[in-house]
C-alpha cells in the first residue's frame, strides 16, 4: 500500500521522554496505519478500522 499520503500523528498521552511511542494514521481508505515514532522509515502494521477502534477502547479501559 501506498503511504506516502498518510497524515501521522500521536497521541497526546505521549510520554515527555522524548515522545517515543506509536503514531497512527487514520486517513488511509480502508486501514488505520501504526507505526513505532523512532523508526518513521521503518515497518508499518496495517489494520482494519473496527479493530483499531476496539484495540483503543480496551486499552483505555485497562
Amino acid at each position: 500500500m501506498d503511504l506516502t499520503g498518510a497524515i501521522w500523528r500521536k497521541s497526546t498521552r505521549s510520554s515527555g521522554n522524548s515522545g517515543d511511542c506509536v503514531e497512527v494514521a487514520g486517513n488511509l481508505p480502508g486501514v488505520v496505519g501504526v507505526r513505532d515514532s523512532k523508526d518513521p522509515t521503518g515497518p508499518v502494521l496495517l489494520v482494519a478500522p473496527a479493530a483499531w477502534r476496539a484495540f483503543v477502547t480496551f486499552a483505555t479501559r485497562h
